[in-house]
C-alpha cells in the first residue's frame, strides 16, 4: 500500500519554512494535528510543529485509503506526511503559511493520542493550574515554543558576546557550603557526612571571587541558582543567572560591559536599537524621584516635595507629619480626573494604606476650580504653591501622603504603577536604567540593628569609609543594579580586596573574627596571596527573557515552572521519600505539633 512507501522517508522540511516559491514540490512535513476538518469530499487538516501551522489537504484526487485514513485522524495526533506543495484556493491571511497547502500523497500516524485535557491553543481558556499539571501539552503551544526558542537564542548570543570579549565560561559546584547571602539556602544532606548537609548556591558568588584570584581574569557562567523564598510573578525557587566576574576594572568597565551586551542581546534577538549609555540615577534621585530602586521610567508622574509648603499650614495631618520629622509627598496623574471619581480614589486609599499609610489626601480638578480633602485648612496661597509645584492642571488628580519618608516613598511609588496602569499611560518600550550609590547599610527597626543591603564583599565608596564605624547612614557601596521597565534585571558591586578593610566590614556587621572565618575563612584566607581588584555582576535571565518575549510570568518563560508554593504540579515535585532513604541520610522527621 502507498502508505508503507513512508518506511525510512525523513522530514524536508518544517510546516512554516514552506513558501509559495516551494510550489510543485515534493515535501515531507511532520507534526501535531491541531485540528481536522471534514466537508464531505474534501478533509483539510491543519500540522503544526514547533514553527507553525501548515495545511494538508485530501480531496477527489487523494488515494481512497488515504482519504480513509485522514478521515480517521483526531486533534493531537502525531503524523507524517508527503505531499507536492500547492496553491490554496482560500487565502488564510492569518498565518505564514495561508497562501499554500499540501496535496497529500502519502500519509502516516505516527502516533495517536487520546482527547487532551484541554484544546491546545494559543489563546486557550484553560486555568493555569491545568495546564501546568499537563505542562508537557501546554508546551506544544506555539507561543509557548517561541519563548522557549527566544531564550535559547538569549543563551547563544549571551556566550557569543561574552565570548568574543575575552570570557572564559566556567561552571561552578552546585553542592556549596551554606554561607549567609539574604535568602534561605536549600540544604542537600549528605549521606558521607551524617549530620552534615550542602547547600545549593544563591548565586556563584564566593567561587567566582575565587576565579579572579585564580587568575582568570574574565569568568561568565549561565548559571543555575536556588533561593527558598516567597514566590511572585518574577521569581521562581530556582532561576538562571548570566553571570560575570572582571579583574582589574572599576565600575565603569563592568557598566561598559553590560551595556554592549544589552544593545548586542537586543539587536540579535529582537532587531531593537537599544542606545547607550544607557541613563544613570543614584538610589537617592530614584526613590526621591520615583519611590522605587527600580523605577519604570517609560512615564513621568515623579514625586514632589511639598512638606516646605506645608510645614506651618493649618491641616494638622500635614504640619504634624513634617513637625515630627516626617514628610508629605505628592504625584500627578495628569488627565486623571474622568477616571478617578471619588469612589475610585477611596480604591486607592484602601491600597495606600495596605502597603502601610495611614491614609491618602487628593486633589481632583474638575471644574474651573480644584476641589480636595483639606481645603478648608490651606490659605489660598498655601494651594496655589501645591498645584505650581505638583504640575496640577484642570483635568488632573494630585494623590498625596504624609508619614515618615520611607513610607511615603513606597506608597507612591507602588500607587503611581497603579494609576499608570489604570491610565493604560505606559508606552511599549524597552527603558534601561543604571541604579548606582546604593546605601551600604539598611536600618532594621525590628532588631534596632543595621544591616548590609548587599553581601559582606560589597566595596563601599572610598570617601564614605572613614563613617564606616561612626555613622553607617552615610556609608554608600560601590553598587548598581540594571533596570528594565521596573524590573530589576541585575545586581552588581566592585569587591573588597584588602583584607584589613573586610574586617573592618565584618566588624560593621556585627560579626565576631571568629563568626567571619567560619562562614566565610576560605574566600577571606585567599585574599592573603594576592587578590586582584575586581567586580562583576549577575543578570537575570529569566526576568529579561520574560520581558523581551512580552509575558507577565516568569512561568511562560520557563519549560518546567514551579507555582506559588514551590511545587511543580506535573511531576509532583516535591514529594515523600521512604524510610529507607531518610536511613541512609540519619534522617527523621518530626511528628506533626498539636
Amino acid at each position: 500500500m502507498k502508505l508503507d512507501k513512508m518506511n525510512g522517508q525523513k522530514r524536508t522540511h518544517y510546516c512554516v519554512t514552506l513558501r509559495k516559491e516551494n510550489i510543485g514540490e515534493k515535501v515531507t512535513v511532520c507534526g501535531w494535528v491541531q485540528r481536522q476538518r471534514d466537508l464531505g469530499g474534501l478533509i483539510f487538516i491543519d500540522l503544526r510543529d514547533r514553527t507553525g501551522l501548515v495545511q494538508l489537504a485530501f480531496d477527489d484526487n487523494t488515494d481512497k485509503a488515504i482519504f480513509e485514513k485522514a478521515f480517521a485522524i483526531r486533534s493531537e495526533y502525531v503524523v507524517m506526511a508527503e505531499g507536492i506543495v500547492r496553491m490554496r484556493s482560500s487565502i488564510n491571511k492569518e498565518i505564514p503559511t495561508g497562501d499554500i497547502e499540501i496535496e497529500v500523497t502519502c500519509l502516516k500516524v505516527l502516533g495517536k493520542s487520546e482527547t487532551p485535557p484541554f484544546e491546545i491553543l494559543n489563546d486557550t481558556k484553560a486555568n493555569e493550574e491545568l495546564r501546568l499539571k499537563y505542562r508537557y501539552l501546554d508546551l506544544r503551544r506555539n507561543n509557548l515554543q517561541n519563548n522557549i526558542m527566544m531564550r535559547h537564542k538569549v543563551a547563544k548570543v549571551t556566550r557569543d558576546y561574552f565570548d568574543e570579549n575575552g570570557f572564559i565560561e566556567i561552571e561552578t559546584p552546585t553542592l556549596i557550603k551554606s554561607t549567609p547571602e539574604g535568602a534561605r539556602d536549600y540544604l542537600v544532606p549528605s549521606r558521607i557526612h551524617k549530620g552534615s548537609f550542602f547547600a545549593l548556591p544563591q548565586s556563584p558568588q564566593l567561587y567566582k571571587q575565587l576565579l579572579m584570584l585564580s587568575g582568570f581574569d574574565r569568568y561568565m557562567q549561565i548559571a543555575r541558582c536556588y533561593r527558598d523564598e516567597d514566590l511572585r510573578a518574577d521569581r521562581q525557587p530556582e532561576f538562571t543567572q548570566i553571570d560575570l566576574e572582571m579583574s582589574f576594572v572599576e565600575m565603569e568597565d563592568v557598566l561598559s560591559i553590560g551595556e554592549g551586551y544589552i544593545k548586542r542581546l537586543f539587536k540579535d534577538v529582537l532587531d531593537v536599537e537599544i542606545n547607550t549609555p544607557i541613563p544613570r540615577l543614584t538610589y537617592t534621585d530614584a526613590m526621591n524621584d520615583y519611590g522605587s530602586d527600580k523605577p519604570d521610567t517609560r512615564f513621568e508622574m515623579k514625586i514632589k516635595d511639598l512638606s516646605d509648603i506645608v510645614e506651618n499650614c493649618g491641616f494638622s495631618v500635614f504640619a504634624d507629619t513634617v513637625k515630627n520629622g516626617g514628610t508629605v509627598r505628592a504625584i500627578t496623574a495628569k488627565n486623571a480626573a474622568a477616571t478617578y471619581t471619588r469612589k475610585e480614589i477611596d480604591k486607592l486609599t484602601e491600597e495606600a494604606k495596605g502597603i502601610g499609610a495611614k491614609g491618602l489626601a487628593f486633589i481632583r480638578w474638575v471644574e474651573d476650580a480644584p476641589t480636595c480633602s483639606f481645603q478648608k485648612f490651606m490659605t489660598d496661597d498655601e494651594m496655589q504653591d501645591i498645584l505650581e509645584r505638583t504640575g496640577a492642571e484642570k483635568g488632573d488628580v494630585v494623590l498625596i501622603v504624609a508619614d515618615r519618608k520611607n513610607i511615603a516613598l513606597s506608597v507612591l511609588g507602588a500607587l503611581r504603577l497603579t494609576v499608570a496602569k489604570r491610565l493604560n499611560i505606559i508606552p511599549n518600550t524597552f527603558n534601561f536604567l543604571w541604579i548606582t550609590e546604593f546605601p551600604f547599610f539598611e536600618y532594621n527597626e525590628e532588631t534596632n540593628n543595621w544591616d548590609a543591603m548587599h553581601h559582606p564583599f560589597t566595596s563601599p565608596l572610598d570617601e564614605c569609609i572613614e563613617y564606616l564605624d561612626t555613622d553607617p547612614e552615610k556609608v554608600f557601596a560601590k553598587a548598581y543594579d540594571l533596570v528594565l521597565n521596573g524590573v530589576e534585571l541585575s545586581s552588581g558591586s566592585i569587591r573588597i580586596t584588602d583584607p584589613e578593610l573586610q574586617a573592618k566590614m565584618f566588624k560593621a556587621l556585627g560579626l565576631s573574627d571568629e563568626e567571619a572565618h567560619e562562614k566565610f575563612g576560605f574566600l577571606t584566607d585567599a585574599f592573603r596571596f594576592g587578590a586582584p581588584p575586581h567586580g562583576g555582576m549577575g543578570i537575570g535571565l529569566d526576568r529579561l527573557c520574560m520581558i523581551m518575549a512580552g509575558c507577565d510570568s516568569l512561568r511562560d518563560v520557563i519549560a518546567f515552572p514551579k507555582v506559588s508554593n514551590s511545587s511543580e504540579l506535573m511531576s509532583g515535585a516535591p514529594s515523600i521519600v521512604d524510610n529507607a532513604q531518610l536511613n541512609d541520610l540519619a534522617i527523621s522527621l518530626m511528628g506533626d505539633k498539636e
